[in-house]
């Protein structure tokens, strides 16, 4: 075995484990690291100006890609720094291999300036957390680590590795990546134990999670969906595109409000969960959002999340992709004639029903374009009808967002991504990481302002890197959400119209020339037809750009 360097084994690891970008910020125990890579030309290396930019930029581009992406950082504050987006890319399943430069063991007995116990920190957020302490262990922990990120279900994993272990110089066995398999079939009984309750049910309904997207699933659900003649819904939190939004089964996302949730699943009396979390909440509720005698069927690469909140008649531990045409097969197998024509009935019943819904939005859309200031549901409407078909729409809208996923179109897998965690300020650095993963497919980033400012710092990024991003600035001048939640409280702000800390004014924050600032062009725009023209010119660039849309600053009462 040749004589080596740790810095050199830590490159030639990940490239034998398929990295391809490694997302960073160096500090000073990351200098071994960068002085590698002053000769080395693989990986590539990625920089972020601060490292909560720098772990969704990591974040989105292992969503999008489906491969390994790897994240080196600053010891202590910049994994502190680089939590909030971490918690995000786990909640995301996003596999990622975090790792963080170290002091030398020698010294850090001491407890020098900016030295803490690393795995410590990293633990609740990921799957698994470590210190390498020998050069000779380095190689097995290093494809420990990507075999458990990429194993299902995914998530980051977490390496603190010591400046004396990259400056090291040993003769040592880089050994090879192992992968597990990730097409988990169903148990047959469960399989059959399903297909039994679908094949009887009167009105079911799916609810699609991401898992769906990820396993490339979507056609195998339409299927489905189509046999037994069930809307599709999608999972409150969603971060993908597990369904076509264009299809006639789709209703959208089935929100995170208890009280709607109810009022949606009393009209059914089974619920198919296929590869999500089964009802994630935002605020707690007197009213229990499954309803009682509801009968479940869960399916998940993830047994954690089987029966977590509510108990299911069927889990299933699938792959949705692998399971899925059996499960059809099963259901087509146990319907009677009858069965199969009381589907076709509740099919054509929904898809009628769903299209008075989606043409009823569009004239709210369109009544809404001729008001003064610029209502995002008319703005929905307005882009969605000019976007390429191949866009890729990365959104973190939060109070804007409603009506979005049946107004602008997503039909691939790879088509949306979303703000999974709810960790604030991922969509902007994300789309850069979406765009590096899909350098050929068109971005449009959907950014609230406030989102917008918290890692405004990848708009350098992506100039620096020459990206194609458009960044669409969604601009009320303010926390909308919090307005309305709040208003809903129906206490002394609802009372006084005074809103605290929730308005982003005095001074307004000049986002042409923050873009601007980082080599991003950048324009402000007050109306449709403006946005029209903007973001036709930005799709046509070949350069990143930004546009700031002035948006209508009230909010409706709850």
């Amino acid at each position: 075995m040749p004589l080596t360097s740790g810095k050199r084994a830590f490159l030639e690891l990940l490239r034998q484990e398929g990295v391809e970008v490694i997302f960073g910020n160096p500090g000073t125990t990351e200098l071994p690291l960068m002085d590698a890579l002053a000769v080395e030309t693989a990986p590539r290396y990625v920089l972020g100006l601060q490292e909560g930019a720098v772990m969704a930029m990591a974040g989105g581009y292992a969503q999008a890609s489906g491969k390994l992406a790897a994240v080196n950082i600053h010891v202590a504050p910049g994994l502190g720094n680089a939590m909030g987006m971490l918690y995000d890319a786990q909640k995301a399943g996003a596999p990622l291999l975090v790792t963080a430069g170290q002091h030398d063991q020698s010294f850090a007995v001491t407890e020098p300036i900016l030295w803490a116990e690393l795995p410590e920190i990293a633990r609740p957020f990921v799957k698994w957390s470590v210190e390498v302490r020998r050069l000779a262990d380095l190689p097995r922990l290093l494809h420990r680590a990507a075999k458990t990120a990429l194993a299902p279900p995914a998530g980051p994993v977490f390496l603190s590795i010591p400046g004396d272990i990259l400056n090291a110089e040993a003769e040592i066995d880089l050994g090879r990546p192992t992968r597990v398999a990730p097409r988990l079939r169903g148990d047959a009984e469960a399989i059959a134990a399903a297909a039994k309750l679908l094949a009887a049910a009167e009105r079911p309904v799916i609810l699609a999670g991401d898992g769906v997207a990820r396993s490339g699933a979507l056609a195998e659900l339409v299927a489905l969906a189509e046999a037994i003649g069930a809307p599709v819904h999608l999972e409150g939190i969603d971060n993908a595109a597990p369904f076509p939004s264009t299809h006639p089964l789709f209703r959208g996302p089935i929100t995170r409000l208890a009280p709607q949730i109810r009022k949606t699943l009393d009209a059914h009396d089974l619920l198919l969960s296929v590869g999500g979390d089964l009802l994630t909440m935002s605020l707690p509720s007197e009213i229990e959002a499954m309803p009682p005698g509801l009968r479940i069927i869960h399916l998940d690469s993830d047994p954690w999340q089987l029966g977590k909140n509510y108990p299911a008649e069927v889990a299933i531990l699938a792959d949705p992709k692998a399971a899925l045409p059996e499960l059809t097969a099963a259901v087509t197998a146990a319907m009677s004639e009858a069965a199969k024509r009381a589907a076709e009935r509740r099919r054509d019943a929904h898809k009628a029903a769903i299209a008075v819904e989606l043409a009823a939005l569009k004239a709210r859309a369109l009544a809404q374009a001729d008001k003064p200031l610029i209502q995002p549901l008319a703005l929905w409407q307005a882009i969605g009808e000019m976007l390429p078909k191949d866009v890729v729409i990365v959104e973190e809208t939060l109070s804007s967002g409603p009506g979005l996923r049946q107004l602008v179109a997503g039909d691939d897998s790879k088509s949306f991504f979303g703000m999974r965690g709810g960790g604030i300020g991922w969509g902007l650095p994300a789309a850069v990481g979406v765009k590096l993963a899909l350098p050929h497919r068109p971005v449009l980033a959907l950014i609230g302002d406030g989102s917008a400012m918290y890692n405004c710092q990848a708009l350098w990024t992506a100039a620096h890197e020459g990206l194609a991003v458009v960044f669409l600035i969604l601009n009320n001048g303010g926390y909308r959400i919090l307005k309305q939640r709040l208003n809903a409280l129906r206490g002394h702000a609802a009372q006084t119209g005074r809103y605290v800390a929730m308005n982003l004014e005095e001074p307004a924050i000049d986002f042409v020339a923050l873009a601007r600032s980082m080599g991003v062009e950048a324009e402000r725009v007050q109306t449709l037809a403006e946005v029209r023209k903007a973001l036709a010119t930005a799709l046509a660039a070949k350069t990143p750009t930004l546009i700031d849309v002035a948006l209508d600053p009230s909010f409706a009462p709850v």
